[in-house]
């Protein structure tokens, strides 16, 4: 006859015998990043612990499971591996509604531009995300322009500078204020910095040190408290359509809770909670950080309008409303940006 205590350990061995699901994934970022550290692996982790285990992370950072940034979207739908975190602007026409957040002077902020993401995406762009199932569409805090040895204080300073822009929508924007756009993704940009092919980059504060740029470049400039910034990027976690299907009811229902418009806006806001850090640690370091006046604000404004017109144009040719898509854009945006 059975103790009383083996019956009582019986459910919880039961319980313990459950199958576990693996699920790879794979990211650009180096474990080092921000977004990775301290915003993908947390994600990862709660996921697990709300699964009591019985889901687990296999992560590779830095591509170590191979490929080319440009392929993650593919690998993910294709069952290379599970999940993916990637950029849109790494596969340019790709993504051609979620451009709209790409825009120059578009977004304020990381949580409420991301929440807006996940909405418009949601509202006016799902179709783009059928091959896979979309679990966060976020943004991250605004771009700065770092520069390796010139300070830039208006538009007419970029003429003729190589500046790496990270999508198709920010190499537009460097055009028009009469720099050499450079697309390359963020790996790429410390080899790129220190044997002279950019003479800077255009990235938000929070990845600055994971591309090295606290370190490699002297001057960064902004734009005023309040005001948009140069530009923002669509960034994506995705999962395999059929590895989600597969899973059990309560775990499909984990995954959930841990996507939508709440775990975008997390994303977002946890993103761009570094950037305020890693701006008092470049000055620390003695670089110069220089926001930007209002003329000269209005000039990048000016200068740069024309792109979001253009674009505008594209989706009309594409088939797609493009004054709408840009208004419900920008509607969004003003309906989950920051309060003054």
């Amino acid at each position: 006859m059975k103790s009383a205590a083996a019956l009582v350990a019986a459910p919880a061995i039961s319980a313990n015998a459950q199958s576990v699901t693996t699920l790879r994934f794979q990211t650009f970022v180096p474990a080092i990043s921000n977004v990775y550290s301290n915003v993908l692996v947390p994600w990862m982790q709660k996921v697990e612990k709300e699964s009591n285990g019985r889901l687990k992370f296999e992560s590779f950072a830095s591509m170590q499971m191979g490929g080319a940034p440009a392929q993650l979207f593919d690998q993910a739908r294709d069952g290379v591996v599970d999940l993916v975190w990637s950029l849109a602007g790494y596969t340019p026409g790709r993504f051609p509604r979620s451009e709209a957040f790409e825009l120059p002077f578009f977004t304020y902020d990381g949580e409420g531009a991301s929440k807006a993401a996940w909405e418009y995406m949601a509202t006016f762009a799902a179709d783009e995300f059928k091959d896979v199932k979309l679990l966060t569409c976020h943004t991250h805090g605004l771009n700065i322009l770092h520069m390796k040895s010139k300070l830039i204080t208006k538009a007419s300073d970029l003429r003729g500078m190589k500046v790496r822009g990270p999508s198709r929508k920010a190499t537009q924007f460097l055009s028009a204020v009469g720099a050499v756009p450079v697309g390359m993704p963020l790996p790429q940009i410390p080899d790129a910095l220190s044997k002279g092919v950019i003479d800077g980059a255009i990235i938000p504060w929070d990845t600055a040190p994971a591309a090295k740029l606290d370190e490699l470049t002297q001057f960064h400039s902004e734009f005023p408290k309040g005001q948009p910034g140069f530009s923002n990027s669509i960034q994506y976690l995705v999962m395999n359509k059929a590895k989600f299907d597969g899973l059990a009811p309560d775990l499909k229902q984990i995954i959930e809770r841990n996507a939508g418009l709440e775990a975008s806006g997390m994303f977002g806001r946890l993103i761009a909670e570094k950037d305020p850090v890693v701006r008092k640690s470049v000055i620390d370091r003695g670089n110069t950080v220089h926001v930007m006046g209002k003329a000269e604000t209005d000039e990048f404004i000016k200068l740069t309008g024309p792109i979001s017109e253009e674009w505008v144009a594209d989706m009309d040719k594409r088939g797609f409303d493009g004054k709408k898509l840009l208004q419900g854009g920008r509607d969004l945006i003003n309906k989950y940006k920051p309060k003054a």
